[in-house]
This record gives structure tokens, sequence and C-alpha cells, in this order.
């Protein structure tokens, strides 16, 4: 549809807005049921208390700006029910024919306590991740679960530095439930019943795979009376985050799990292990590599070589961990 005469940098109000698109008044999101749009509304000053840290996104990529904006919900945020209704909104816009409309909070209106909004441009959901998830506090200090949406700009937009993510000044590394993970969200069906346009599940046999090896390594440390975590590693300059696979704090041991056998995944495997262990608290944790059946013996010889422990699935149960 026509932008109606507003353009990227141009300043409004929220009821000025309602009026030319619909939507409501009090929330950050904003779907309208008299237009294919939903607004979207974020101000650093009320916003970062709640642990939302919205805007372009340093990257280490080449693949285009993201704008970060983080969901609704003051728990651990949701999909579904009546607490997850802004946020499907926001992962079903595509298949619900709406754009993403941007503003954000800048100043007030000459003469009147109103704040004012500033039209950052139209955003999608970007098609490869279109959100990650975070633990991230509340107003109270109490972490939860986040629902951080990956924006990519549908029209030439300036990535200005008023509007960025301020990168950390420091790496950080912070232990997290072991379940912290995109397919641990219940995402809606379709209107359609298909699958949905935009989603972060597993869409793989061999993500899936990875899941479920995930899920049922976990469980057998649990009964074993372990304590399951993961590390969520911010690295300093940037905003993205790092989530490890699972980690046994009672024995010390960072696991990456792979799908498959294969020798791509074990070399992948170990990069990843030799990434991450730069930046785990206590220091120097042992490393190894989650499959789900034994590999070939020269990859047993690649992981003994650079001192890295295998676990494989057999026979309904697992070989290797201690």
């Amino acid at each position: 549809m026509p932008d109606k005469n507003i353009r990227p940098g141009d300043f409004t109000t929220r009821m000025e807005m309602k009026a030319v698109f619909g939507g409501g008044q009090g929330m950050g999101i904003h779907p309208s049921s008299s237009t294919p749009n939903i607004l979207l509304y974020t101000d650093p000053a009320s916003g970062e208390q709640w642990g939302y840290y919205d805007g372009w996104a340093p990257t280490d990529d080449d693949t285009g700006p993201i704008f970060e904006y983080t969901g609704d919900g003051d728990g651990d945020q949701v999909f579904k029910g009546r607490h997850g209704q802004r946020n499907r909104a926001i992962l079903m816009h595509i298949d619900d024919g709406r754009d993403l409309r941007l503003f954000k909070a800048d100043g007030k209106v000459p003469g009147t306590g109103t704040k004012r909004q500033r039209y950052i441009g139209r955003f999608e959901l970007d098609a490869t991740l279109p959100y990650i998830v975070r633990q991230a506090p509340n107003s109270k200090g109490e972490f939860r679960r986040v629902i951080v949406f990956r924006l990519r700009p549908i029209e030439a937009l300036e990535a200005t530095e008023r509007d960025s993510i301020i990168p950390l000044p420091k790496t950080e590394a912070l232990p997290v439930p072991a379940d912290l993970t995109t397919s641990a969200l219940v995402e809606p069906e379709s209107n359609h019943g298909g699958p949905i346009s935009r989603s972060a599940q597993p869409r793989t046999g061999v993500d899936r795979r990875e899941a479920s090896l995930c899920d049922e390594f976990r469980g057998l440390l649990e009964e074993h009376e372990r304590e399951v975590k993961r590390f969520q590693i911010r690295v300093s300059g940037l905003s993205s985050s790092l989530l490890t696979d699972l980690y046994d704090a009672d024995s010390h041991v960072l696991y990456e799990a792979k799908g498959t056998s294969s020798r791509e995944s074990v070399r992948m495997a170990i990069g990843q292990l030799m990434d991450y262990r730069r930046h785990v608290t206590p220091t120097d944790p042992t490393l190894a590599v989650l499959l789900p059946q034994e590999p070939h013996p020269d990859l047993r010889d690649l992981l003994d070589s650079v001192n890295i422990g295998l676990v494989y699935q057999i026979e309904g149960s697992f070989k290797g961990w201690k």
C-alpha cells in the first residue's frame, strides 16, 4: 500500500499514526485491524529498563543491515496464547500480508508533553533467521527469556549511529537454561494450515535430529543429577549472540552436538568448540562432540589429535560421557 505521505525520518505521533494506519496506543506492538500494517514502537528511555535494547545491530557479516526489535512480555516471552498475540503478529506478518512499520521515540512535540515519534521505515523479518532467543533482565533484574526479532529493511534505509545498539565494551558469557533455544519455543501454525513463511524452528531432518539428540542427552545427564546449562556469549563490539550446546557444570564439560556424524559436521563442531572455549567461565572446559552414531575411525583420530572428547548414541543410550 502507499506510505500515505510518511517517509523515513519524518516526525509524527502515535495518535496521528493511529488515524492513518489503525492500531492501538499504549503498547509497543500494534497490529492494525483496518490496514495491512503492524506498527512497532521503540523507546530507549523506557524500554532499556525492561531489558529491551532495540536498534541497528553491529554485525560481523556482509548480509546487510539488521534492526533488532525485542518482543512483548514481562516474563518469558512466547508466541502462543493470550500473552503471545503481539509476538505472533510479527512472526506471521508475511502470511497475513502485513508490513512492519517501525517508529522510535524522539523528544516531545514542541509546546506539549506528547512524545514525538520518528519514522524509521518499513521492514520484514529476516528470511534465514527471523528471531533469536536471549536471556535478559526485566525491570526487577530477574532474567527471563526474550524474543529478539531480526528485521530487514525493505526500502533504502540508512543504519544511522543514533539508532544503533551500543556495542558491548567487553565479551560476556552468561550461563543460561539448557532449553534456551529457538526450537524450544512453540510457534503457531499459519492461518491456512501450512508451514509459516518465517520460522526459526528446525527446518531440516538434520536440525531436528540435533535438537532431539541434545534433549535426550540432557535428560540422561539430569537423571544423574548433573547441572546442565548453555552459555549465551556476546562478543565485544557486536550485539549478536552465540549460543553453545550443552554444558555439564558439574564435570565442566562443554558439548557441541551435530545431527550427523559426517566429516563436515565433526570439523564444524571442532571449530565451534575452539571458538566458545575462549569465553567460558570457569576457564578451560573439557571439550566434547555429541553425535548420533559412532563416526569413522579417522574422525575419532582427528578428535583425539585436538584433545576433544567424543560422545555418541548407541542402542538408545550414550557412550563416551563421564
